[in-house]
């Protein structure tokens, strides 16, 4: 799948637009490979060895044996550990660099197994932590805007700090992230690990899941994919901001070789924020599909707080930005998902 035409593209303009030379000859452990994220940023590793002779070994980590062998089984350059992220991840080789983005953030997974949701970024981010001490290898992990819960300035900036009412259900999500992320700091701490931390927001783009996720683009793209109306769950007032694939990875791969390291990153596209029912009624707009509002009350599921925007000057800092307008972001994720 990596070598698709639209991921192709994708990375193409990933790898030329900006330096990741400090990569060659580096062994990267991605934990969570199968995920959107952690996919791109594969597939971008292996798009450096194949395009530029980078040499960089990649160990992959995920649950699905079948999936990982199908995806990246016929490498030389890959090393496939089948193991959920929660047992000790046990390995002979040296690391470099670890990608830290095992862990579930869809809404479906609050209400089925919130405590799945709380070990995975907690024991697995130890786990993780463990590993990067007897390496010496850098984490870089995958964080959530959602960590900052209810603030009352916009935007906000990575030193800023919010309340999130630890009784609510969802609250699985945010909390555990917080956690990981204070692990992380105290193994910085006491045990001189190295790492990255980024707060990631609202990420889409192709090897998303469209169906049984709970997130609005992945519930509406899904829907717009399999050519039905579009349907929203609520008023749909609520505004959020996109963010590409493929800027967020550049994002991601720019904090890998970063100079500085232990630091704290927003990353988001905050050019074109959009309520939900301008996002549906463009969707519908776009694909000659129809467009209702089916108010439903789920508080497990979504959200509580207003929205406030990220600040990402610090990414910006180290040459980001995001490359990627909403329209064809949308469209290129149809594309792939249409073939």
């Amino acid at each position: 799948m990596y070598k698709n035409k639209i991921i192709q593209e994708d990375l193409k303009r990933i790898c030329d637009e900006y330096d990741f030379s400090w990569l060659r000859g580096k062994t990267v452990l991605v934990t969570g490979a199968l995920g959107m994220l952690a996919y791109y940023y594969t597939a971008a590793l292996f798009y450096l060895n194949d395009g530029k002779d980078y040499g960089i070994k990649v160990i992959l980590l995920a649950r699905r044996e079948e999936v990982l062998k199908k995806e990246f089984g016929d490498r030389k350059d890959v090393t496939l550990l089948v193991q959920d992220v929660c047992e000790e991840i046990k390995l002979s080789q040296p690391v470099d660099v670890i990608l830290h983005a095992a862990g579930r953030a869809d809404p479906e997974a609050f209400k089925e197994n919130p405590v799945g949701v709380i070990e995975a970024n907690v024991k697995g981010t130890q786990n993780v932590l463990e590993l990067a001490k007897d390496k010496k290898a850098r984490v870089i992990f995958i964080s959530t805007r959602e960590v900052y819960g209810a603030v009352s300035k916009s935007p906000v900036e990575e030193t800023d700090a919010g309340v999130l009412n630890q009784t609510e259900l969802r609250s699985c999500y945010p909390e555990s992230k917080r956690m990981a992320e204070n692990l992380i700091v105290s193994y910085a701490y006491q045990y001189g690990v190295k790492y990255q931390i980024t707060r990631l927001a609202h990420a889409y783009g192709p090897m998303m899941k469209i169906q049984g996720d709970g997130r609005v683009m992945a519930d509406l793209l899904g829907r717009a994919v399999r050519g039905e109306d579009i349907v929203l769950k609520s008023n749909g007032e609520a505004k959020r901001a996109f963010c590409y694939v493929a800027d967020a990875v550049a994002g991601l791969l720019l904090l890998t070789v970063a100079k500085e390291d232990n630091q704290v990153y927003n990353i988001a596209n905050e050019t074109e924020e959009i309520s939900i029912r301008e996002l549906g009624e463009d969707l519908a707009k776009w694909y000659g599909l129809g467009f209702d509002i089916q108010l439903e009350n789920d508080d497990n599921a979504y959200v509580k707080f207003a929205r406030t925007a990220l600040d990402t000057r610090k990414i910006e800092s180290l040459g980001w930005k995001p490359l990627t307008r909403l329209e064809d972001g949308v469209r290129r994720t149809m594309e792939f998902f249409k073939g």
